[in-house]
C-alpha cells in the first residue's frame, strides 16, 4: 500500500530538513561584530648581531727586581750625573768628610769612606748624625777643636766629594766596602783585630 502525501506536506518537510545545515562563521556572528579567523602573517624577527667590543688588556709583566746600580753604567757616570748644590747640613758634612779623608782617591775609595761615615750613624756605637760622627773627639784628624774646616768649593775635588756624598746618601751605587765602620791609610799598621772588608786605593777598610 503506497502512502501518498500532499505536496504541501512534502514541501514543509523539505523546508524543515534544510534547517539542519550548519551556518557559516559569518552567519553565526552577532550583528555589528565581525570575527577575523584568518591566521596572522608570520613576520620574521631580525636580531642585530651584538657589537664586538675590543678592549686592549696590557699583558701582565713579571715583577723585576730593581738593581740600584741599573741607572748608571759606571760609578764615573753616576758621579757625572750629580749636581754640586748643597741644600742639607748632613750632606754638607758628609761631603767635607769625603773631601778631607779621600780626595784624590779612586771614586770607589771615596764612596767607601762615605759609607763608613753613614754606617756609623746607624751602628749604635757612634753619634747618630753625620756631623756628629765627624766631630766626635779623636776620630778624624782633619777635625780641630770639634769644628769642621772650611772648603774651597770651587775645586773640582769638592764637586766630586759632593757627588759621592749624594750617591752614598741615596744608595745609588753598591758600597765597595759593605758594612765597614773603620779604615786607615796603608802607611800605618794599627794593631786591630777587626775583620778586613776591602782595600781601595790608599785605604784599608774594616768592620
Amino acid at each position: 500500500m503506497k502512502l501518498r502525501f500532499p505536496m504541501a506536506v512534502v514541501a514543509a518537510m523539505t523546508f524543515f530538513a534544510g534547517t539542519g545545515t550548519p551556518l557559516s562563521a559569518e552567519e553565526t556572528a552577532s550583528p555589528g561584530h565581525v570575527t577575523n579567523l584568518s591566521t596572522p602573517a608570520k613576520v620574521p624577527v631580525q636580531f642585530a648581531a651584538p657589537a664586538e667590543i675590543v678592549q686592549d688588556i696590557a699583558a701582565a709583566k713579571p715583577a723585576v727586581a730593581i738593581d740600584p746600580d741599573s741607572d748608571f753604567a759606571t760609578l764615573d757616570a753616576a758621579v757625572a750625573a750629580q749636581t754640586s748644590t748643597i741644600d742639607d747640613a748632613e750632606l754638607n758634612c758628609l761631603a767635607i768628610g769625603v773631601y778631607y779623608e779621600s780626595k784624590g782617591e779612586p771614586l770607589a775609595g771615596q764612596l767607601a769612606v762615605a759609607d763608613v761615615i753613614l754606617n756609623r750613624t746607624t751602628s749604635g756605637r757612634f753619634p747618630a748624625s753625620v756631623c756628629g760622627v765627624l766631630t766626635q773627639r779623636g776620630q778624624f784628624s782633619f777635625v780641630k777643636g770639634g769644628r769642621l774646616p772650611d772648603v774651597d768649593t770651587s775645586r773640582a775635588a769638592w764637586k766630586t766629594a759632593v757627588a759621592i756624598a749624594r750617591i752614598a746618601t741615596q744608595d745609588l751605587w753598591d758600597s765597595p766596602a759593605e758594612g765597614a765602620l773603620f779604615f786607615h791609610a796603608r802607611r800605618v799598621s794599627p794593631k786591630w783585630s777587626r775583620t778586613r772588608v776591602a782595600s781601595l786605593g790608599n785605604h784599608i777598610f774594616y768592620r
